[in-house]
């Protein structure tokens, strides 16, 4: 899997600062953006964060691109509603029957699946007559909008999608905890990656609620992260 950062809003932790004050104070909007692209508060944000002030961080978005995702986790990510996603059509970009797809496409494997010898073997045979047969389909005549019935939910896909700093915090919260499904929860960890790079100050307690208040499964994984450096540098 490969995320992109394609544009984010400029200097977002600015930005973010600004709105904020704008609510508490009679200094025009243009005046108090320049002032905070000068001087960056950063006990600011970090009381809005405390506080539940979390309106400001809605005017500052991201937009990612992703490679290497399955339909599979692309199913989980379209029910994070404050986003924007434009993702490849099945319908107009065929794949081939031999393997990888026009757009280098393929089948996602689990890593449970690739330890496994005996279920690797399977999983493979029957990805390849799903091809195959997508293949005989489009050969007949059958529109490649009905043949792609027959694909996997683990076939590869990629997509653009737009994220304000709000929305993505929540979805932080949510995919980075440990029993969030393995690849969607990687995703969220290269994402966030991306997001610290151009805003270390909004993002600096981004995460699972395991490092950002206490966990709130009903049902918890057990084995908290004990730090940020922990979370992202390793995907277990």
């Amino acid at each position: 899997m490969k995320v992109y950062l394609l544009s984010s809003t400029p200097e977002p932790d600015s930005l973010v600062t600004a709105a904020a004050r704008i609510c508490y104070s009679d200094v025009a909007a243009t005046d108090l953006l320049e002032r905070e692209s000068a001087v960056l508060s950063v006990r600011l944000l970090k009381e809005l964060r405390l506080s539940g002030h979390h309106s400001p961080f809605e005017h500052v978005s991201f937009t990612f691109g992703v490679d290497g995702l399955s339909r599979t986790a692309s199913h989980q990510l379209v029910r994070h509603r404050i986003a924007s996603f434009s993702q490849q059509s099945q319908r107009y970009v065929k794949i081939s029957q031999t393997g990888a797809g026009e757009n280098g496409a393929g089948v996602i494997i689990p890593p449970s699946v690739a330890g496994n010898q005996e279920a690797l073997e399977l999983f493979e045979r029957q990805a390849e007559s799903a091809r195959e047969a997508y293949g005989k389909l489009i050969s007949i005549g059958i529109p490649a909008e009905d043949a792609r019935f027959i694909l996997p939910h683990g076939w590869e896909t990629r997509l653009v999608m737009t994220m304000n700093a709000r929305a993505l915090h929540h979805f932080f919260n949510l995919r980075l905890c440990r029993r969030s499904q393995w690849e969607i929860r990687e995703l969220a960890r290269l994402m966030l990656i991306e997001c610290r790079n151009v805003a270390p100050v909004i993002f600096e307690t981004a995460g699972p609620f395991c490092l950002a208040g206490g966990c709130q499964e009903s049902r918890p994984c057990g084995r908290p992260y004990d730090s940020m450096e922990e979370l992202l540098t390793r995907n277990e």
